[in-house]
């Protein structure tokens, strides 16, 4: 329960069922159809990020929308040219396995969203960071995961595309040098619907166990 303005709100059982079925079906999409996504629809999404945490309110996301053509096609060589690096990097196994996925929706979605941390922002202070000024990026992070949410709850879907050269993307995009990369987002209505993950549902990586994950100390 909270306290909104002197209200207090209360989120029910039936709210934090539909939650966690949120949190079960924000899958990482890389299958999009090409058809337009309404600027009502996408725009409340933007909003929503922004209400995400970062340290002493600095806020340092900035979502840059790529519609350019040219811009898009260098950033789709950029993810070309890292993925047949990264193929060669496994095995003769492994690297059959890699070539089998589809990694990127690059050439499909209708909307692309490069996300960057601006690390020269005055906002905050420099609040909570002088000891790890990384919570800047990681406040990016809270930031792409919050857009990422609000996306699938209006039926889009979110692919996060990592297989990329940062400076090369920063560069094609022309921002400002204080700006550091950290997701260039597909965003569109998706092909098909999983709950499971694609790299699960293709063998590459089970889910690890919460015992794995969770330690007590």
């Amino acid at each position: 329960m909270l306290r909104e303005g002197g209200i207090l709100v209360r989120f029910d059982a039936g709210f934090r069922d539909e939650l966690a079925h949120l949190f079960a079906w924000r899958r990482d999409v890389r299958r999009f159809r090409t058809d337009a996504v309404d600027e009502a629809v996408l725009q409340p999404c933007l909003r929503l990020a922004a209400l995400a945490p970062s340290v002493g309110n600095s806020q340092p996301w900035r979502f840059v929308r790529v519609g350019d053509p040219g811009r898009r096609a260098a950033v789709t060589a950029s993810f070309e040219r890292c993925n047949e690096a990264a193929a060669a990097s496994y095995d003769d196994a492994r690297r059959g396995a890699y070539a089998q996925l589809k990694l990127a929706g690059l050439r499909e979605a209708p909307i692309h969203l490069a996300v960057f941390c601006d690390e020269a922002t005055e906002a905050g202070h420099g609040l909570g960071r002088a000891t790890m000024p990384e919570m800047l990026h990681y406040s990016v992070v809270t930031a792409v995961h919050a857009f990422w949410l609000a996306a699938r709850a209006h039926g889009l879907g979110v692919g996060w595309v990592s297989i990329l050269d940062p400076c090369a993307v920063s560069s094609c995009l022309d921002v400002p040098p204080a700006w550091r990369l950290i997701a260039y987002l597909c965003v569109g209505h998706p092909v098909e619907e999983h709950e499971d993950p694609e790299l699960v549902r293709h063998g590459w990586q089970e889910r690890l166990d919460d015992a794995t994950t969770l330690l007590e100390r």
